[in-house]
């Protein structure tokens, strides 16, 4: 993959399944800013120890988890765990059909930096898996939450925090705490800045 030659890349997507998978990936978003409202794994059906024993794989320096989106009609994407000593972050890529290298559209550090999508363009990837593809990760759910944090768009769909609600218990989440997860993580979602329209969104072509 073009710019991660020398990364050790590992294909991560049986690490969706794996307890601790989305309170490392989505708890940071979950707080409120304020330190008022302390997010736990117990949020996403997991405990600490799930969360821990996960973490020490997610961010292992020798070992890069490599998610792929393929999508069946348009862009995918492609979310790199770039576990560098004293540089890490979590860079989202992505793909187009007839292409054969993946381009960096954004990253995450903290917060997010570069090209994000509208609702409607996550929901057209999420919702969109590629029955060719031979790898990659085919729930529609677990596609959802994975390029969750891509969204920059303040207009928020009536459904959205239902949809999210659903995608969180699918993938383990408590039933009876998940609207309120996906609540907190809409909040995280809406306070963003949106992005400088000039970069153009990434499935513009722009």
């Amino acid at each position: 993959m073009r710019g991660y030659d020398d990364g050790p890349l590992i294909a991560g997507e049986s690490l969706l399944a794996r307890p601790g998978f989305w309170s490392n990936y989505l708890m940071a978003m979950c707080g409120d800013g304020s330190g008022t409202t302390r997010p736990l794994p117990e949020w996403f059906g997991d405990d600490g120890a799930d969360t821990d024993a996960l973490s020490e794989i997610l961010f292992d320096p020798d070992r890069w988890p490599v998610f792929r989106v393929p999508a069946d009609d348009g862009p995918g994407a492609v979310v790199i765990f770039r576990n560098m000593v004293g540089e890490y972050g979590i860079d989202y890529l992505r793909t187009h059909p007839g292409r054969s290298h993946a381009q960096r559209i954004a990253s995450w550090e903290g917060d997010l930096s570069g090209t994000g999508l509208t609702w409607e363009e996550l929901f057209q990837i999420a919702d969109g898996p590629s029955p060719a593809a031979v790898e990659g990760v085919e729930h529609t759910d677990a596609r959802l939450l994975l390029l969750l944090p891509l969204v920059t768009d303040s207009d928020v769909p009536e459904s959205a925090a239902a949809r999210l609600s659903t995608a969180l218990t699918s993938v383990g989440a408590p039933h009876d705490t998940a609207f309120n997860t996906a609540e907190h993580l809409l909040a995280h979602l809406t306070r963003r800045s949106r992005h400088d329209p000039t970069w153009g969104s990434p499935l513009s072509g722009s």
